[in-house]
């Protein structure tokens, strides 16, 4: 399975289409089921930006709804929080797609010339530039105390392993 890399920032045209990037397209088309939309466009939880979930991985996120009542309050507010505000996209010949305005307020995109699409692995995110730029470097700052638990009780391997 692909993952989605790097950092590319692209402009919004006249009629506010953007394109996704090329290497983002291909790990898209990998992972697609036919039928399915190309992604899923969403606003973070946590985070001034839209996710973009491939619609098998958006699929998984949604398998724990499956295990709540689903006449309970949890349930209701959980399937609200995931698919109300979630937009299938399959983008036009060229790989463009045009955002919801939703979207774009939530990302501060609406007035930006263009927008940062970064890759975080399992899906990417879109961000006004200045803010993603703002994200990668508290991320890398934080990044440098975070210490990932050993797997089956094996001493984890660091750089001076």
């Amino acid at each position: 399975m692909g993952v989605f890399l790097g950092t590319h920032e692209n402009r919004f045209d006249a009629k506010g289409r953007i394109s996704i990037p090329a290497g983002f397209r291909s790990v898209l088309k990998t992972q697609q089921t036919e039928g399915d939309a190309l992604m899923i466009l969403r606003p973070s939880h946590t985070l001034p930006c839209v996710e973009a979930w491939p619609a098998v991985a958006f699929a998984r996120l949604t398998e724990p709804l499956d295990r709540l009542d689903m006449f309970s309050d949890e349930h209701d507010d959980l399937a609200a929080a995931l698919y109300a505000d979630a937009y299938p996209i399959d983008p036009d010949r060229e790989g463009r797609i045009i955002l919801p305005d939703f979207l774009r307020e939530h990302a501060g995109l609406t007035e930006s010339p263009t927008a940062a699409f970064m890759g975080v692995g399992r899906i990417f995110q879109i961000w006004e530039p200045q803010a993603a730029q703002q994200r990668r470097a508290e991320a890398r700052q934080r990044s440098r105390r975070v210490s990932i638990p050993a797997v089956n009780g094996a001493e984890p391997k660091g750089r001076n392993a």
